[in-house]
């Protein structure tokens, strides 16, 4: 319960989301359930599939399974969940079981009909099963730790287009919703709820597609008019760049909305990209921290910061595509790169970073080891051909440094060039942000790259 003081209409709320590995097991839960527990403020809970669900998941929505694959693969979600069970009361345990025995039902089902007929659809169905678990799994454990927590259907309010993998969330109908469904239970109740999934006009299940579930909670934080939006993950904060490439990384206490977001486009794993939009629309702070040691804090990501460095980060994005295209019809002749860009547009194919010559142009694609990749090298290279002439490269990485005022801070290049100069660039982004300086190296070289840079930039 909240404190008698705190009423409705003065309720500082925050919104708390948690990944797959912060509710992967009774232990980590139980560390979830204090953090709640121990910030009065926290009033709505987020969660992911507990790890490893949403993998088992995605192969049961695959096609041509046989009935002993699916069989096998519904046992082990069914024992990640029990694990986490077992350690309740009995009474609420087998409630609880209940419940999960009754979902995994309806999840062979759907993954029967999957089998039979393979749909984007069926498949972002199966997709829903891991937070709908954990969810309700999560507000059980809550309740074992005294917080008055309850299960809340996420679909009453999170309402979508029928773009099945990739739906697209329509903002006023949550608005509207969250007040009329969310607010008023908040005063007396921590809701748990799920992220990633959604429903569109049909009564149909979807999913919103990579970093889902953190953008779910920021939506719900900006429809509540939150006071603050916590990403409980498994590391401390977001850090000067990847500790897995220099010991030399370290954590940030505080980072900039502007700043964060470049880092989360150019590679940061810690936030997805649009994570961000619905905060920075309503200024409400973000942190981001570890749920495993919550007592050494984390990253606080608001509008304006005490400090604003040059340099903030180093940010790495692997499996990048080059495409250049050249042609002498460019030279002072107009509606060139229109037709280019109508043809990745006819295709849907977004383009990262541009630069230009009198009759080339140099363009990156992220993550061509999916459907981009293969596009590239087939249909839009054809028709691109029929304008010009077209070099596709792969095995490039991105290299991201962000800071502030990049593009009128003097001796930038210099510092960043001169300790890479045995390194071939391939491509250099640099004057359209003040917070991000960007260029392209060969992958190989990518690791040793940002590791010489932070030596010397974060000195």
């Amino acid at each position: 319960m909240l404190h008698q003081e705190q009423t409705k209409e003065n309720l500082s709320l925050i919104v708390a989301k948690f990944g797959g590995t912060s509710v992967a097991d009774y232990q980590a839960m139980l560390r979830c359930a204090q953090i709640i527990k121990n910030d009065n403020n926290n009033r709505l809970v987020v969660v992911s599939a507990s790890a490893g669900v949403t993998n088992y998941l995605v192969r049961l929505g695959q096609e041509n399974l046989s009935i002993e694959e699916q069989t096998d693969i519904i046992e082990k979600i069914h024992a990640i969940q029990l694990n986490i069970t077992q350690h309740l009361e009995n009474s609420v345990e087998q409630n609880l079981n209940s419940e999960i025995a009754s979902l995994l039902d309806e999840l062979s089902t759907h993954a029967l009909k999957q089998s039979q007929h393979h749909s984007i659809k069926q498949a972002d169905a199966i997709l829903s099963f891991g937070e709908q678990l954990s969810s309700r799994i999560f507000a059980q454990v809550l309740q074992s730790v005294g917080v008055n927590g309850a299960y809340f259907n996420v679909q009453q309010v999170m309402k979508t287009n029928s773009v099945y993998g990739k739906a697209v969330v329509d903002i006023e109908q949550l608005n509207v919703a969250c007040n009329e469904f969310l607010l008023p239970k908040l005063a007396e109740q921590v809701l748990v709820t799920q992220g990633f999934i959604g429903q569109d006009g049909l009564g149909e299940t979807t999913t919103l597609g990579r970093g889902g579930s953190d953008y779910s909670a920021a939506l719900l934080a900006e429809a509540l008019h939150a006071t603050n939006l916590s990403i409980w993950t498994d590391v401390v904060g977001i850090f000067t760049t990847d500790p897995r490439i220099t010991d030399q990384a370290r954590a940030i206490k505080e980072i900039s909305f502007g700043e964060a977001a470049e880092m989360a486009t150019f590679g940061a794993k810690i936030l997805h990209p649009a994570t961000l939009i619905p905060a920075m629309r309503q200024n409400i702070p973000v942190f981001v921290g570890s749920s495993k040691e919550p007592e050494k804090g984390g990253t606080q990501i608001r509008q304006k910061v005490a400090s604003n460095p040059t340099y903030r980060s180093i940010a790495l994005r692997r499996e990048q595509t080059l495409v250049t295209v050249k042609s002498p019809a460019m030279l002072h002749a107009s509606g060139f790169l229109a037709q280019v860009f109508g043809i990745l547009a006819k295709h849907e194919l977004s383009v990262d970073l541009i630069t230009t010559s009198e009759i080339s142009i140099a363009l990156t694609f992220d993550n061509p080891s999916g459907s981009t990749q293969s596009l590239l090298t087939s249909t839009v290279v054809k028709e691109l051909e029929q304008l010009c002439e077209v070099t596709v490269e792969h095995g490039l990485s991105l290299v991201a440094v962000i800071g502030n005022g990049l593009d009128c801070a003097k001796g930038i290049g210099q510092a960043i060039f001169q300790t890479i100069n045995d390194t071939n660039i391939r491509l250099i982004c640099h004057g359209a942000s003040a917070n991000n300086l960007c260029f392209l190296v060969d992958e190989k070289d990518a690791n040793g790259v940002v590791e010489k840079l932070h030596r010397e930039l974060f000195v």
